[in-house]
């Protein structure tokens, strides 16, 4: 059954519903994090990492739909992918170097975002019928 449930072809649903479920997880936990007495500044730095790697991904999308950006727009996704998760890294171990409440506010705010977008991804691929 997994097999087959991998192996049947799907065009790739549209990234904006995702990505903006997770901005809205984002929006909805900062009074929570308000109220809870968390880090507001680890708040804003996930918003931040947020904002920036979703910028980021919207570059790479338009450069990959330039006509004639096949092999190029393939390579640059690949760097892409590979500089957002360094760069989330860098940061979050920036931020824990700092403290330990804002390095943990920042990882739970971004991870709950990041795993919503996720699971409305997996949502919008598996319920396109395929071709």
């Amino acid at each position: 059954m997994l097999g087959g449930l991998f192996s049947v072809r799907r065009a790739e649903p549209d990234h904006l519903l995702p990505a903006a479920g997770g901005t809205v997880v984002l929006a909805l936990l900062l009074p929570v994090v308000a109220l809870v007495g968390w880090s507001i500044a680890g708040w804003g730095l996930a918003a931040l990492l947020w904002l920036g790697l979703h910028a980021l991904d919207l570059f790479v999308a338009r450069t990959r739909a330039k006509p004639g950006g096949g092999l190029a727009g393939s390579g640059i996704q690949a760097f892409a992918l590979f500089f957002k998760l360094i760069a989330l890294l860098i940061v979050l171990f920036a931020a824990l170097a700092a403290g330990h409440d804002l390095a943990l506010t920042t990882a739970l705010t971004y991870g709950l975002a990041y795993t919503f977008e996720l699971g409305l991804s997996l949502a919008s691929y598996f319920g396109t019928p395929s071709l």
